[in-house]
């Protein structure tokens, strides 16, 4: 059995790795303010950002302000994200995130937790991308990527997402939470996928005890690992 202060030690030389591993880790969604992050990460449910980049130029000249996504057409809207999958519901949720915001924020997307989460559309995930990208306020994005990696570490065995942000949180420190998960998600993209993971040539064989979940063989695992953009 691994002992607390081992396995703390065991992580924060994990993410030393990663850091060094992916010293340019980011946010892949592109975005110039907190609006079009909080609408990007909206649209980036069960879609890869690659697509997301795609349509959110011309979704993002359309509507430049909180009230005109408040007061959009919803049938303009689902035709320029219909290429992202489940677009009636993100309309919806798009649009009702706005007008909840021009109601109660003044038409500016709030830059607290709570607040985020209140707005139609927008879970945890979601609020920790935008705290973190946009505001500059730590947070960690707990997607599939990252459940899954923190799981395979051996970090915990929770499957609820909220569960995992905290026993995360008290691993890893807090200045780093939103790089953090950047390095993470990189990592799931790149070298530990779902269904074959690239373990012959991931920088953590030494310290994860998933190795060997995937094929160990340098050669044979050079061929799996991806890289971006994402499609």
């Amino acid at each position: 059995m691994e002992t607390r202060l081992a396995l703390v030690r065991r992580a924060r030389r994990m993410n030393r790795i990663l850091a060094e591993t992916y010293p340019d880790a980011h946010c892949e969604l592109d975005f110039t303010n907190p609006l079009e992050l909080l609408v990007a990460t909206i649209l980036s449910a069960q879609c890869t950002d690659k697509r997301v980049n795609m349509v959110t130029p011309t979704l993002f000249a359309k509507y430049p302000t909180v009230d005109d996504y408040a007061g959009a057409d919803p049938s303009e809207m689902e035709e320029i994200i219909k290429s992202t999958g489940f677009f009636r519901a993100k309309t919806n949720s798009i649009i009702g995130m706005a007008q909840a915001i021009s109601a109660k924020h003044g038409g500016v997307v709030p830059g607290r937790l709570a607040d985020l989460v209140a707005l139609p559309g927008v879970g945890r995930k979601t609020a920790n991308v935008v705290l973190g990208n946009a505001f500059g306020v730590p947070g960690l994005t707990v997607d599939t990527h990252f459940q899954r990696l923190v799981r395979r570490f051996g970090w915990t065995e929770e499957a609820d997402p909220v569960k995992i942000e905290r026993v995360v949180g008290e691993l890893i420190p807090k200045r780093e939470w939103t790089v953090f998960s950047h390095r993470v998600i990189w990592h799931g993209r790149r070298i530990c996928h779902a269904r074959r993971p690239a373990c012959g040539v991931c920088p953590l064989a030494a310290l994860c005890p998933s190795y060997g979940t995937g094929p160990t063989e340098t050669g044979q695992a050079a061929k799996l690992v991806r890289s971006g953009p994402f499609s």
